[in-house]
């Protein structure tokens, strides 16, 4: 399972319609990491949580999701990704 969250959201509490993420750094923050390797470690989970434009938009762009499973709180994307795989 991979936490993922776009940088300036660190440190800020998204709460709308009972809803709240508290996006803190001990949770999220645990290492900053590029664009090149959030892409390697997306395409290795099983799950992905994510949070922020920029990382959803990565894995819509990797094709992991599709628009609608994309939720917004307080305006900012969230998304939760299982993959499902029979081995």
């Amino acid at each position: 399972m991979v936490d993922i969250c776009d940088l300036e959201l660190i440190g800020s509490k998204l709460e709308q319609d009972g809803l709240m993420i508290n996006l803190t750094q001990e949770y999220y923050q645990q290492q900053v990491i590029e664009h090149s390797f959030a892409k390697e470690l997306l395409l290795k989970c099983d799950i992905a949580n994510l949070v922020g434009n920029r990382i959803v938009q990565q894995a819509l762009d990797m094709k992991l999701a599709k628009e609608a499973s994309i939720r917004k709180i307080s305006g900012v994307p969230f998304l939760m990704i299982y993959k499902f795989q029979h081995r």
